[in-house]
This record gives C-alpha cells, sequence and structure tokens, in this order.
C-alpha cells in the first residue's frame, strides 16, 4: 500500500512551488476567517492593555526621552503590537491542529505538494493574520493622538517588523503542532514567549534598567525589535536600531522555522 502510494505521487504532476504556497495559505486563511472568534480576542487584548498602560501610566513618563511630539502612548504602542503578535501567533498552529485531528493534514501529505510549501503556506497564513492585527492596533492608537516621526513609511516598517517577529512565533507553535497534534499543547506554547516581554526594555528604556534584568534584555531578541519600533515611531530612521530588529527577528524565524521542518519530518516518519 505505502509502494502504491508512492508510485501514484511520483506520477502525479506537481504544480509551480509558489503556486502550492499561495494556495496553501488561501486555503488557511479562509478556514481561519470562518472562524472570527480566533483572531478577534488576541486584537481586544493588545487594545485593552494600549489603553490601560497609556492612561495609567502616561502621567509619570516625563523622564524617559526621545518621545518627540508624542505622549507614553509612542513608547508603549510596540509593547502592545508585540503582545498581539505573540497573542496571535497560534492562530495558524490551532487551524493545524484541526487538520491534523480531522484528518486533512494527513490527506495533503498524499497528494504531490512539497512539504515546505505546505509549512511556509500555513505559517504565512498566521503572518497575514498578524499584519491584519498590527494594522488594526496601530490604527487605533493614531486615532489616539500617535504621530509617526517617519510618516506612513514608517508605519508600514512598524507593521512589517510585528510580522517578522510573529512569524518566528508562528514557527514555534505550529512546531508544537506537529509534534503533539493537541490543541491545548498549542495553546500552552503560544504563551511560552509571554515572559520575554518582561524580560526587556517593557515600561522603560534599556538604560534605566539595571542588574541581571538589564543583562537579560541585552539578549532577548523582543529588545531590539521595540527599540527599532520606538526610534521609527518617535525619533526618525534609525538604520542601526533597524538593522538589530530586523536581525532578531530573521534568527529568530529562522531558528523556528528549521525546528517546525524538523517537527514535521518526525511526524511523517511516523506513519
Amino acid at each position: 500500500m505505502a509502494q502504491a502510494t508512492l508510485n501514484y505521487n511520483q506520477a502525479q504532476p506537481k504544480a509551480p512551488f509558489l503556486t502550492q504556497i499561495a494556495l496553501v495559505t488561501w486555503q488557511n486563511l479562509v478556514t481561519i476567517f470562518r472562524r472570527p472568534e480566533a483572531v478577534l480576542p488576541p486584537i481586544g487584548i493588545s487594545l485593552f492593555f494600549l489603553l490601560i498602560y497609556d492612561s495609567t501610566l502616561g502621567g509619570a513618563a516625563s523622564f524617559i526621552p526621545n518621545l518627540g511630539s508624542n505622549s507614553y502612548l509612542g513608547f508603549i504602542l510596540p509593547l502592545s503590537i508585540v503582545s498581539s503578535s505573540l497573542s496571535g501567533a497560534g492562530i495558524a498552529a490551532q487551524n493545524l491542529v484541526r487538520n491534523i485531528e480531522g484528518g486533512y493534514f494527513d490527506k495533503l501529505l498524499l497528494t504531490p505538494i512539497y512539504r515546505s510549501a505546505l509549512l511556509t503556506g500555513t505559517i504565512l497564513s498566521g503572518g497575514f493574520i498578524l499584519g491584519l492585527q498590527a494594522s488594526i492596533v496601530v490604527g487605533v492608537a493614531l486615532l489616539m493622538g500617535l504621530k509617526v516621526a517617519t510618516g506612513f513609511l514608517g508605519v508600514l516598517a512598524v507593521i512589517g517588523m510585528a510580522i517578522l517577529l510573529g512569524l518566528g512565533f508562528a514557527g514555534f507553535t505550529m512546531s508544537a503542532a506537529l509534534g503533539s497534534g493537541n490543541a491545548a499543547v498549542v495553546q500552552s506554547a503560544s504563551f511560552i514567549f509571554f515572559p520575554l516581554t518582561f524580560l526587556a526594555p517593557t515600561f522603560v528604556p534599556l538604560e534605566l534598567l539595571d542588574g541581571w534584568l538589564k543583562t537579560a534584555a541585552r539578549v532577548n531578541p523582543i529588545t531590539y525589535v521595540l527599540e527599532a519600533m520606538r526610534a521609527t515611531i518617535n525619533t526618525g530612521w534609525d538604520g542601526t536600531a533597524l538593522l538589530h530588529g530586523v536581525l532578531a527577528c530573521v534568527i529568530l524565524g529562522g531558528l523556528m522555522y528549521i525546528l517546525t521542518l524538523r517537527a514535521l519530518r518526525i511526524r511523517t516518519s511516523r506513519k
């Protein structure tokens, strides 16, 4: 039976790699948007904390330099965007779990599809959702009076970094989905990165941290993403900060993608 399946797959012509990625991405997006209850809570949570942090800490933020024409809103907004990326990173993985539990994922593996296209399309669907969530959070901040020093291009850069960071988190949750096939495990994996947001310059600049917390913040990739976003929003284009932020996202995303490929290899080897 296995040999017959292998011969069948080899006989079927494969669609181009990019076409496969596009089809898998679209299929995942259609499925995800049929369940808006999975998309809306991360947005609501991020907006809630944005309003709370700005209202409770805004008056005590006069000691924070380089806010430009912004209040504390310009400093805390990147945290809300990163929180949205963390909260929404498991959406694509939860969809993958449903496919595994329903047997659809195994059916896909029997088709002439590139395994890397299957993973990449699923991750990209999560990236699209993360971009939508980040856009909504930034839009609300603009309505609250946020002034972006770098203009519209700066807004796009901030949203782009949120997507890059979220893709790394999504890769980790997808590896958990492939390894366990269990929605509860994926949900737990989504929260593993949350402590990193508190081991970063979350509420004050990095230079105001001290001791072991400052050491931890320096090796935390979220630190460099927050600093890149804050510079772009409040002071203007900072090539060094942007480079460090993008590199942190790319390194994290690359490592998590490798982890996901390994998880898929282990899962398919069980068949």
